[in-house]
């Protein structure tokens, strides 16, 4: 079992007497992509700044790798801010060197180390072009190039993927896979459901200040499941109809022609999954067969708007 690297514990914050976070834990553990979710508003970024000391807790404490997070902790963190932030007059190879130097890298690892990003991100060719000469995604590069270029141990991402392009978007996907590999711990707050199922291993998801749930992504998905299940198969649907008789419902059908058929299911009464296959094998060829599960954006959607009705 990972052990853990990061602990939130109990934060309370408000503005002005709007509340921002109403008593919110968590923990993240070594080595794993933890997805930090919620509607705009929810408090995520609130935070994510306290993890990195932008701001203080009015309650709560932060724990990093088994004690109370100091100064000197966020050496060995990497963060990315939604609202980037650049030097526009500097070029990317000073801005990059001028970062380095902050994180405390020596000069001569800072430019070992921008070799690497440069021939990554294809971007030799801009290394002494001003940031302001840069195009969005390109600036978006270089700012994620100099979060990672001290290599933290924990990388906080907030809506790393704007302004990127599809191919740039699994380029950083890649690299952040590679990290994790590393035994690195990335922090992801993102509103792209699809690269949360893709890449984390944990959620949580924040909404109106308060922590509403968390939990592996299968388990998340699981908590939504509606008891959906789903068969391909070649053969008559007349006499794949008649086989379900009355212990299934037909929910959905798509039509593939050449007599193949992907239909959605729900069990009525105590019938299973396996009642299911039994009663199909020998009426139709089943190509395959499998439980649906929710998308992270089924999920996020089913926890957030309860919660928002209620009012």
């Amino acid at each position: 079992m990972n052990e853990t690297l990061l602990e939130v514990r109990n934060i309370r914050k408000s503005f002005f007497r709007k509340e921002a976070l109403n008593n919110v834990s968590l923990t993240v553990k070594k080595g794993e992509v933890f997805g930090l979710l919620g509607p705009n508003g929810a408090g995520k970024t609130t935070l994510i700044r306290i993890i990195n000391r932008i701001i203080e807790p009015d309650e709560g404490a932060v724990k990093f790798d088994g004690h109370l997070m100091e100064a000197n902790d966020l050496r060995r963190i990497g963060y990315l801010p939604e609202e980037r932030g650049l030097f526009k007059d500097m070029t990317v190879e000073k801005h990059a060197l001028f970062l380095g130097r902050l994180r405390g890298l020596e000069t001569k690892d800072i430019r070992n180390k921008m070799e690497f990003w440069f021939d990554t991100f294809q971007m030799n060719e801009w290394r002494k072009k001003r940031i302001e000469q840069l195009s969005k995604g390109m600036a978006q590069k270089v700012q994620f190039m100099c979060t990672v270029l001290h290599e933290p141990d924990l990388l906080i991402l907030d809506e790393p993927f704007s302004g990127f392009d599809p191919v740039n978007v699994e380029l950083i996907k890649k690299q952040l896979m590679i990290m994790r590999a590393a035994g690195k711990t990335i922090i992801l707050s993102t509103h792209n459901m699809k690269n949360v199922e893709e890449i984390c291993d944990r959620a949580a998801l924040i909404h109106e200040a308060k922590k509403i749930a968390d939990g592996t992504i299968s388990e998340l998905q699981g908590a939504q499941k509606t008891g959906l299940y789903a068969i391909r198969f070649r053969g008559n649907m007349l006499t794949f109809v008649n086989a379900l008789w009355t212990g299934f419902e037909i929910y959905d059908k798509t039509e593939h022609g050449d007599n193949r058929f992907t239909v959605r299911v729900t069990m009525r009464n105590e019938s299973t999954f396996d009642d299911l296959l039994k009663v199909l094998i020998g009426q139709v060829s089943i190509e395959s067969a499998w439980e649906v599960l929710p998308t992270m954006q089924d999920v996020f959607i089913n926890l957030v708007q309860p919660v928002s009705n209620e009012k």
